[in-house]
Order: C-alpha cells, then structure tokens, then sequence
C-alpha cells in the first residue's frame, strides 16, 4: 500500500516524472456513448473532504469531473474545453462543475494533494496553472520543489506547504474518493466525466458538451 511518506520520497526523488498519455487500464480514449449507469448519481465523500465547486449551487445540471494532473488530455479539457463551458454554461448559472482527483501516478496525487490544501478561491486558478505548465513541474528533476513553488504562487507559505504533505487524512480522502470512484462509476480513465448518473469517459470538445449539457436544462 502507497503510504504518504512513501509517496512524498517518491515525488521528491523522481529524475523525470512521466506524463500520463492514456488512462489507468485502457490505452485509447474512448468517444462511444456513455453507458448508463445504477441509480447513484454520486459517490459518497468522506467525512470533511474538502469538495471544490465550480459555479452556483442550485445549478441545474451537475458535471463531475474526473482528471489526473498529468493526464495530457485533461490539460487539454482545460485549456480548451473548459473556458467555452465557462463562459456560456457555468458563468451564466446553468451548470456546475465539481472537480473529482483521479491521480494516475505519484506526481499527480502530490499535485493533487498540494491543490486541495490551497485556499479555496484559489484552487480552480492552481489548476488552471498547474495544467498550463503540465510539461514543466510533470517533468521537472524533482516534482515536489516544482509543485510547492507553484502553490508558494497561490499563496501557500512553507509552513502551510508542509503540514499539507504531511496531512496523512486528507491523503487517505483523495485515495478513498478514487476508490469510490472506480466501484461506482467503473472509471478507468481520465478525463471522465459523469453527467446525470451517466459516465462520459474521455475528452470531448466544446460542441459534444453543449449536446449533453442542452439535452439536461429544463425547457
């Protein structure tokens, strides 16, 4: 079992930490239908998980989504996707985002860990930088260094940034929602994303999510 100390000395002492191209068990990204799935629209979080929303509570349509911080497509989503669902969806109350960590390697549950312990209104501006500049800390000769200077950014001071790799409760949470994550929704690869109960597996663009999306607003 991969324990917090075990994964810090791991991050710490990666020569080059490689960037996820497909998901955890599947090498393609899968563009079929979602399939549907068992009456649960959500998995249950553990005790204090510290959730991050994007966009308005009484939203009418919900997107989890699923991502890995190294996972290239998923900085795509973001880079490219998100910004459009943004601006025509979630800025104008339509839809929220609820961000969910599938970490695929030791280096994204470091970055994963790093970004839930970052102020709240500064977690989804992490992420946007952290994807963005996925190349350079990803791949950096020691990750964690990178992944602290970027959280230094978000206004994480040292003593924060080390009582966050050590919060051994909080590293167990993001493992546990993974877990959930996988017997729930039978997710084996990131991005995925579950809209309504149904698991959308792989990146989409923009138009592909205003289909989904337009299809679960009231009339």
């Amino acid at each position: 079992m991969l324990t917090l100390r075990r994964l810090i000395a791991g991050i710490a002492l990666s020569a080059a930490a490689t960037v996820v191209t497909a998901g955890v068990a599947v090498g393609t990204v899968s563009l079929a239908a979602a399939p549907a799935l068992a009456a649960e629209k959500d998995i249950t979080l553990p005790s204090g998980y510290p959730e991050r929303v994007l966009g308005k509570a009484d939203a009418p349509v919900t997107i989890y989504e699923y991502s890995s911080l190294t996972c290239p497509h998923c900085a795509a989503f973001h880079k490219e996707v998100l910004p459009k669902i943004k601006e025509t969806y979630i800025d104008t109350g339509k839809v929220k985002l609820v961000m969910r960590d599938f970490p695929l390697d030791q280096v994204a549950l470091g970055g994963a860990l790093m970004a839930r312990c970052a102020p709240e209104p500064m977690y989804f501006r992490l992420l946007e930088v952290l994807f963005s500049n996925q190349q350079t800390w990803a791949r950096a000769s020691n990750p964690l260094e990178s992944l602290k200077q970027y959280g230094r950014l978000a206004g994480m001071s040292d003593q924060t940034l080390t009582a966050c790799f050590q919060n051994e409760n909080l590293f167990k949470q993001i493992q546990d929602v993974q877990a959930s994550a996988q017997q729930t929704f039978k997710i084996q690869s990131t991005p995925s994303f579950v809209v309504d109960g149904q698991l959308y597996a792989g990146s989409r663009d923009f138009a592909a999510f205003s289909k989904i999306i337009d299809g679960l607003l009231p009339k």
